[in-house]
């Protein structure tokens, strides 16, 4: 049996007689950037995250540096975030000029440990960004609270999170911007690259619109310099079908990761994803602990199953981020993460039988 990590096909099997109309629609109107799809996903997006504005974007990445461009961060400043995600996150500080600075992360969510991030801030810190890493929220509230108590910035990487939840609040309207990607692996995958960044703050939306466009307003004319980070009417327009959807692809993979969790109850050798009582999870990922985890995804592999790993290295130990002075050890939980973690297929279109294909092979695997 085979047993795709990801199953796009499937997806788009159910939605093609949706799908074709609407990109049909924006090549006849020849209308590419800025067409009336983009503001009908804005406008979707918003009032599905909760929050007043939703400013469409090239993609999560550029969603990131947008967000910190347009918040003033910059040269001289620093970052706090987690060394476990994936490498966006961090790329986006440093290509705006500031310092990332890590703080490890909690074993059991995988996410940025609130605990730890008061001992990192400086005077230089300006901003703190959480990532709601697998589809589950980062535990806001004490996050937000030491934000507050040192005048910080709160922007929340949300790109593995829409739809995802903290006691019936989504993710992207807690900080001062959300950012998400529409990578076509995500919940919500576009037709190639695209992003969205939330917010309440309608003088911000403002900027990040300016922002997106080269830092332009009004035509030719630029009080400062932004980027080129449209988000192309064709990507909307096929989000704008795909939104409709996006619940109960939620509610599916919800239901596999049910599957999984009881099948896989007995079985001391592996540790299933912990959800917070106060989250709902979106499960972007299915994330298990396995031992002899590279040998145990060979297996898999062999036998028909996608799996991966997210993410092999931690942040901090990536060559390109040697000057910042990290070594092994610096982050022993994230570094227990990358050497454990394998993420299993979750995708709302799985049947039955693969499932527990999925979970046999498994248990074949660690009776070895």
């Amino acid at each position: 049996m085979q047993v795709p990590l990801l199953d796009l096909k499937a997806q788009y099997a159910t939605l093609k007689q949706e799908m074709i109309p609407a990109i049909e629609a924006v090549l006849a109107s020849q209308y590419f950037i800025a067409g009336p799809e983009n503001k009908q996903l804005e406008d979707l997006v918003a009032s599905y995250c909760q929050t007043a504005q939703a400013v469409g974007v090239s993609s999560g990445t550029d969603a990131l540096i947008a967000s910190l461009m347009s918040l003033g961060v910059g040269p001289g400043d620093e970052v706090i975030t987690t060394p476990y995600t994936f490498f966006a996150t961090v790329g986006s500080i440093w290509r705006v000029g500031a310092k990332p600075v890590f703080v490890d992360i909690q074993a059991d969510t995988y996410n940025i440990d609130p605990a730890r991030i008061a001992q990192a801030i400086t005077a230089k810190t300006k901003a703190i960004i959480p990532v709601h890493l697998y589809g589950q929220v980062a535990d806001m509230e004490p996050i937000l609270a030491i934000a507050a108590e040192h005048g910080l910035l709160v922007i929340e990487d949300a790109a593995q999170a829409i739809g995802a939840t903290q006691n019936s609040k989504p993710a992207g309207s807690f900080g001062q911007a959300g950012c998400f990607s529409f990578f076509p692996s995500k919940n919500l995958g576009g037709l190639g690259d695209g992003g969205m960044i939330t917010t309440n703050d309608e003088a911000l939306a403002e900027r990040l619109r300016q922002c997106r466009n080269h830092g332009m307003d009004p035509k030719y004319y630029h009080k400062w310099v932004g980027g080129n980070f449209r988000l192309d009417t064709i990507q909307a327009a096929g989000l704008v079908v795909k939104m409709k959807h996006l619940e109960s692809w939620h509610e599916g993979r919800r239901a596999n990761a049910a599957f999984y969790n009881e099948a896989l109850a007995d079985v001391a050798e592996i540790t299933t994803p912990t959800i917070r009582d106060c989250n709902q999870s979106i499960y972007n990922q299915y994330i298990i602990r396995v031992p002899r985890r590279d040998q145990c995804k060979a297996f898999l592999l062999e036998n028909g199953i996608g799996c991966e790993i997210y993410y092999p290295v931690p942040m901090h130990l990536q060559k390109c981020f040697a000057g910042l002075g990290y070594k092994t050890g610096d982050m022993p939980v994230s570094e227990a993460a990358a050497l454990e973690t394998l993420a299993l297929p979750i995708y709302a279109e799985l049947t039955n039988e693969q499932k527990q294909y999925v979970v046999d092979t498994l248990k074949k695997f660690l009776d070895k």
